[in-house]
């Protein structure tokens, strides 16, 4: 992957590169896809989903930014969709 491609959610803008993730809002962060993994789920009963992105490998990980999304802000969470596929992409072709 050559384009940035990005997302602004809230006070909170998203850049990949294809390689780096990096979060700008309160805190600053920086994800490089040897060296993390991405976990996103279902909606629950009430409608909320979770997405946490990890330093480290899930057999071994280190810190990590998690954010739970309700019902009313999925649209928020939609808004990150393309960026968070491209960076789960971007792993799996790392760990072939």
């Amino acid at each position: 992957m050559s384009d940035e491609i990005t997302a602004t959610v809230g006070g909170t803008f998203y850049s990949f590169d294809g390689r780096v993730l990096e979060i700008f809002g309160g805190h600053p962060v920086r994800f490089h896809i040897r060296h993390m993994h991405l976990r996103v789920t279902s909606p629950d009963r009430k409608g909320k989903q979770t997405v946490e992105i990890c330093h480290g490998r899930p057999e071994a990980p280190g810190g990590s930014h998690t954010w739970t999304y309700t019902a009313a802000e999925r649209d928020d969470l939609r808004a990150l969709t393309p960026v968070l596929e491209a960076v789960q992409a971007a792993i799996d072709s790392m760990s072939r």
